[in-house]
């Protein structure tokens, strides 16, 4: 039995394909398509549920029950002495603390770390490779969970989302609003931070989305993140829920914009992109959690 392993749920965008090369656990989240009840990653492939958003399906966001997510631990504590469990950020759902409050559980005591650093998709993917890099230098699990706790702060991602309809669904905009910003072209880049999704600017057509996104992300760099980006303590981060076509062309004008940096553009996780609708783009930072300490 290994001493310490990283499980986190599906809106972290992680495949089961990639969950078992990195050696994690991932919990499916359950959604509705059309009030289908689906999970993540294994109802629908990611084409599949994208054409399915294309195309104007009802989609929304739930929660598993707290025996789905006990037999989950339960499963990962037969080859974990320890877990550090990083789920979707508290302040975008209870299933958070729904986690903490199972896990203070005297059968669950010193065995089940509930991580909440206020990230989701590809932020809450980037928290699982730290706390795997975090075991590598020989952090024990309390402490990791401590990182990653206190570094909450130094990430920012920004969105710029295609399409209104399933703000509107969502009740983030009016009926009206939606109807009045499709006829103006309006694209509006949504902003994540802390915990918090909000409205950071509203563009006239995408391709101004994409320069505001750029911007904002330079100007954060080199603001908020200056001493972690001048030490390389930062890690780009880029996600799409588009075409693969539109995907790889927006990765390419990041690698452009930012030279010399390393990124990866991941998957918005189908969660996310209930919200987001289809073809929306996205590019952020986290810090590294154990910077403070070099």
């Amino acid at each position: 039995m290994k001493p310490i392993g990283v499980v986190t749920d599906s809106h972290s965008g992680i495949s089961p394909e990639e969950a078992e090369q990195l050696g994690v656990k991932v919990l499916p989240m359950p959604f509705y398509v059309d009030n289908r009840c689906c999970y993540e990653g294994v109802t629908f492939t990611r084409e599949e549920f994208l054409e399915k958003l294309k195309n104007g399906a009802k989609v929304s966001t739930s929660q598993p029950s707290p025996l789905e997510v006990m037999k989950f631990w339960d499963e990962a504590l037969t080859e974990f002495e320890q877990i550090i469990y990083i789920p979707i950020s508290s302040g975008l759902s209870g299933s958070c603390s729904t986690a903490s409050m199972l896990a203070s559980d005297e059968k669950y005591e010193n065995k089940v770390f509930v991580v909440d650093n206020g990230r989701v998709s590809a932020p809450l993917r980037r928290s699982v490779l730290d706390a795997l890099e975090l075991i590598e230098k020989g952090y024990v699990a309390p402490w990791i969970k401590k990182m990653l706790e206190s570094s909450r702060s130094d990430m920012v991602i920004y969105v710029g989302v295609e399409t209104l309809e399933n703000l509107k669904r969502g009740g983030r905009i009016s009926a009206a609003s939606a109807a009045l910003g499709t006829v103006l072209n309006i694209k509006p880049v949504l902003k994540f931070d802390v915990s918090t999704l909000d409205v950071y600017q509203k563009c006239r057509g995408f391709n101004k989305a994409r320069k505001v996104m750029i911007e904002a992300m330079k100007n954060d760099l080199n603001t908020k993140f200056e001493k972690w980006y001048k030490a390389g303590k930062v890690n780009l981060l880029a996600a799409s829920s588009a075409s693969p076509e539109v995907t790889k062309e927006w990765e390419a004008q990041i690698r452009e914009e930012f030279p010399g940096m390393d990124v990866r553009c991941d998957d918005l996780s189908m969660g996310v992109a209930c919200h987001i609708g289809y073809g929306g783009l996205g590019i952020g930072c986290s810090c590294c959690p154990d910077a403070a300490l070099d």
